[in-house]
């Protein structure tokens, strides 16, 4: 049991060492309702994906996806990076005399595409993680499995606080206020063509084409 809580915690710690800065940057983007809750709920449900998805192809469907197919998720950080190059957050320029309702709704709007985004964000950039997720997951027993499964939920909490203090540091919460709309798209594009270099998705698209 020993040896599973610290090999599990050696295997969070080391496949999630990608999300510290991008939950950094989250946490130090400009206030929306239940901002905190929404990237904890998307955080918790983008890694349970790619634990799910890793106890499926390890105990039922006995399928490893391709490296090119786990590198198309690159995609996902490279169009959130383009969309808020462009658009920023989308609701800057809202007319300061709206009703409350209407301010309210806007919110709840800016919250699910936050809750969207950490999802997202988590399973593309975790995508490289299920092939550490599936051998790991493969060698233990279902006890073994509920115990390294609630050693990540422990992970994440400190994982997300770690983050939330950082972005709190004046001068890195200042900088990310301000130039938030060079940070995220030079954050994220970057992120996802990584993500798909190192998945050889620009080698299968060469040889397409070659």
């Amino acid at each position: 049991m020993l040896e599973t809580i610290i090999s599990s915690i050696g295997v969070f710690v080391s496949t999630s060492i990608d999300y510290l800065l991008i939950l950094t940057i989250l946490f130090g983007q400009s206030h929306v309702k239940n901002k905190r809750f929404h990237i904890y709920l998307g955080q918790y449900i983008g890694t349970g994906i790619l634990v799910l998805v890793s106890l499926l192809i390890a105990y039922a469907v006995n399928f490893l996806p391709k490296d090119w197919m786990i590198g198309l998720l690159g995609l996902i950080p490279i169009y959130l990076g383009i969309k808020f190059a462009l658009l920023g957050e989308g609701d800057e320029d809202e007319k300061e005399d709206e009703s409350k309702e209407v301010m309210e709704k806007l919110e709840a709007s800016k919250s699910r595409k936050l809750f969207l985004t950490v999802a997202l964000l988590t399973i593309a950039s975790g995508g490289d993680n299920l092939g550490v997720y599936i051998p790991f997951f493969a060698s233990l027993d279902w006890v073994n499995i509920l115990v390294s499964l609630i050693i990540f939920a422990i992970g994440i909490i400190g994982l997300c606080e770690l983050s939330s203090f950082i972005s709190k540091i004046p001068f890195i919460s200042e900088t990310i206020e301000k130039y938030e709309r060079i940070i995220v798209p030079l954050v994220f594009i970057p992120l996802g063509i990584f993500i798909m270099y190192n998945n050889n998705v620009f080698k299968v698209l060469y040889s397409l084409f070659v």
